[in-house]
């Protein structure tokens, strides 16, 4: 093997990445399919690495596998305005701070019902007695989209 080519599994050590994502990103298409060996292992060059180290980039910052597809092809495309770039940024700040008002909304009722939970050696439990209550709605749960389907940046910018 070239010194150039890595396996999968030192791709995923130098990346952060793991293998089990590698190959996924690889099926879904947010990575290019990787070379193989003779023998049909994976084997990953310096730009393959590159990519991966920016899937992980966005999705620790919470973007969404369409949102990143459309970073990527955003920036593969050197002669784009950056104006469809930060349009998808805006879009995952504005989903963030929904989802911080979701969760902090979701923290205040907990607390209420556990300050409201005796915690003794009784039966008797608010939080229990609100969870099993069928006449509510459930609660909303944080999104996790980030963009209403892929092509927006193509669209934004």
């Amino acid at each position: 093997m070239s010194a150039a080519l890595l396996t999968i599994g030192e791709a995923a050590r130098r990346t952060g990445v793991s293998a089990k994502m590698i190959r996924w990103y690889e099926a879904t298409g947010l990575l290019p399919p990787a070379a193989r060996s003779e023998s049909g292992y994976r084997h990953y060059g310096e730009a393959d690495l590159h990519t991966l180290r920016f899937i992980r980039r966005a999705r620790d910052l919470g973007f969404s596998v369409d949102a990143i597809a459309d970073l990527l092809a955003l920036w593969r495309d050197r002669d784009r305005p950056s104006a469809g770039v930060k349009a998808i940024a805006q879009e995952q700040i504005a989903d963030l701070r929904r989802r911080i008002t979701e969760l902090e909304g979701m923290a205040r009722t907990l607390e209420h019902l556990a300050g409201a939970c005796c915690g003794d050696e009784r039966p008797d439990c608010p939080i229990l007695d609100d969870l099993a209550a069928a006449d509510r709605p459930p609660t909303p749960r944080p999104s996790r989209r980030g963009l209403s389907g892929r092509g927006a940046a193509r669209r934004a910018g």
